[in-house]
């Protein structure tokens, strides 16, 4: 049975707050971490990026960190990243009864001057990058004396960019009696010399094994003539839906999102180069819908948790397995299933063989291929919901081991040579066996105990639909769009996005097909569109080479 947070000991005004979200169930680490943050105990978490921190070190905060004075806040909040800042400010923001006016977060590429002012006012609740609360710090705009609860965030990021020792600085200039509550991915030696020294008795919890937390993920290597690379991704992107792009360079990623958009894929760039306004501005076109790929930078991709991504693109190779995994850990969360796609070229195979072998998958590259969008509640039903992605909707994806990496992201050579001429949709070693249904969640991703047909409306077979009826009217293949025509009625735009085969699907003037109708820009339109009679639709078949 699930754990609600009432269960947990949260205060009921605060359970009626997460509830009319739709939150009502709790995730293991706010199961593990909210009794003892609320006890008052030091909490040290091992927990992956986007399994439900915020809410389990938010409760405490906004619980127990209130009537702060004037430029002397109650709870500090360190973050690694502008955009993790922003996003914790939000939903910590929706869950206190005073709103936003008692948590504000700061961080470069904003402006002195509010901040400044909120502080004056007072505020129960900072949320912080170390470099800018120093400046403020210098500026004697804030005094953390008060301070005597403090949120250490993504830990390992903090010690992989350097902050450290800040974190420290800031540290020591807290309550001397103050609780520190300490999240991380991972617990290399400077973590734990973090614990070691500024933390009693912690309580210690590891959540990083919950076989639940993520979907099932393909890793798939695609050997690609350099000059074909944007025309796959382009397609990639198509066909999943939407998708993270990541590229070596600023510039790289700058000409990669205009050559997408100059191809028809709505493409927008986040990179360092970007102010904090274009980061953000960006980041809500992608999380609306408004475009399809987010083409970043290592860098500036650290921090961001996006909603429901099906798939990750790497246009250029990452420098490392490490970075190879924290790329590729922006899908299959919440329990979905993801695609991570490596476009390599020929003079790249060696580092990317080496990449390979460490993380245990198999070498080698396959040539481009058909790709089956794994199929997402939240993409079909409403556009992105505007609480803070990391929480609720984004769990850590969990790495299968080694030798179903192999299966999964390798294809064998015979099923290449015949199973993609049979049948368009991409088929799984996770077929030969059976597999534990992962439980679906909400639009918040809650488990709501309901199976993957009864939270999605596509379908995935294209046959035998209920809905509305149509003919094909016209069909445009190369511009991957047409009309349906309805008895009695508008004739219904149609894109190849929107039909049930998937983007690469050609449909055929004459057949008969089943739809739903949606809203989209050129007003109403078909979407899951499959066939019912006729001719079947056939793949199209596409050729990089």
């Amino acid at each position: 049975m699930p754990v609600t947070f009432a269960d947990l000991g949260v205060d009921p005004a605060l359970v009626e707050k997460l509830t009319a979200r739709g939150i009502t169930s709790a995730f293991p680490i706010q199961e593990a971490a909210i009794p003892d943050a609320l006890a008052g105990r030091d909490v040290v978490a091992k927990a992956p990026t986007g399994s439900g921190k915020t809410i389990a070190f938010g409760v405490a905060a906004v619980e127990r960190c209130i009537n702060s004075k004037p430029k002397k806040p109650r709870c500090l909040i360190l973050e690694p990243t502008r955009e993790l800042a922003a996003q914790v400010r939000d939903e910590l923001a929706s869950m206190k009864q005073d709103g936003s006016k008692r948590v504000v977060a700061v961080y470069g590429g904003t402006r002195y001057g509010p901040t400044q002012q909120a502080l004056a006012k007072g505020v129960d609740i900072l949320v912080a990058c170390p470099g800018r609360l120093e400046d403020l710090l210098e500026q004697r705009v804030v005094d953390l004396s008060d301070v005597d609860l403090i949120v250490i965030d993504e830990a390992d990021r903090m010690a992989d960019m350097g902050f450290l020792p800040v974190v420290k600085r800031l540290i020591e200039q807290t309550a001397k009696d103050r609780q520190v509550l300490l999240f991380s991915a991972t617990m290399g030696k400077e973590i734990e010399g973090l614990v070691k020294n500024y933390q009693k008795n912690p309580a210690r919890h590891d959540v990083t094994g919950d076989e639940e937390a993520g979907g099932d993920v393909d890793h798939l290597f695609w050997a690609v003539p350099r000059d074909k690379r944007l025309e796959v991704c382009a397609d990639v992107v198509t066909q999943l839906g939407r998708a993270i792009v990541f590229c070596r360079t600023r510039r790289g990623a700058d000409r990669v999102a205009r050559q997408l958009d100059a191809v028809g894929v709505k493409s927008v760039a986040i990179h360092g180069d970007r102010s904090q306004n274009q980061r953000e501005r960006a980041l809500k076109e992608f999380e609306r819908g408004r475009a399809v790929a987010l083409v970043a930078t290592d860098v500036a991709a650290r921090g961001i948790h996006l909603e429901a991504l099906p798939g990750v693109i790497h246009f250029d190779p990452p420098a490392d397995a490490t970075d190879y995994t924290h790329r590729s850990g922006r899908t299959g969360r919440a329990g979905l299933d993801g695609i991570v796609v490596s476009l390599v070229v020929e003079d790249q195979r060696r580092p990317m063989a080496q990449i390979q072998r460490k993380l245990g998958y198999e070498s080698g590259f396959d040539d481009p291929s058909y790709l089956e969008a794994p199929v997402y509640p939240e993409r079909v039903t409403k556009p992105a919901p505007s609480v803070a992605p990391e929480e609720h909707t984004a769990r850590a994806s969990k790495r299968r081991d080694p030798s179903s990496r192999r299966d999964s992201s390798r294809r064998e050579s015979s099923r290449k040579d015949s199973s993609r001429r049979d049948s368009p949709r991409r088929e799984s070693s996770r077929s030969e066996s059976p597999r534990r249904e992962s439980p679906r969640r909400d639009a918040h991703g809650h488990r709501n105990g309901a199976s993957r047909s009864e939270n999605t409306t596509r379908p995935r077979s294209s046959r035998g639909a209920s809905g509305p009826t149509g003919t094909v009217k016209f069909f445009d293949a190369e511009r991957g769009f047409g009309f349906v025509s309805q008895e009695g009625d508008k004739d219904l735009f149609v894109h190849a996005t929107n039909l049930a085969g998937g983007p690469t699907t050609l449909l055929e003037i004459g057949q008969q097909v089943s739809f739903e109708v949606g809203r989209g820009k050129r007003g109403a339109e078909a979407r899951n569109v499959r066939v019912v009679g006729g001719a079947q639709s056939k793949p199209r078949k596409k050729s990089y080479r």
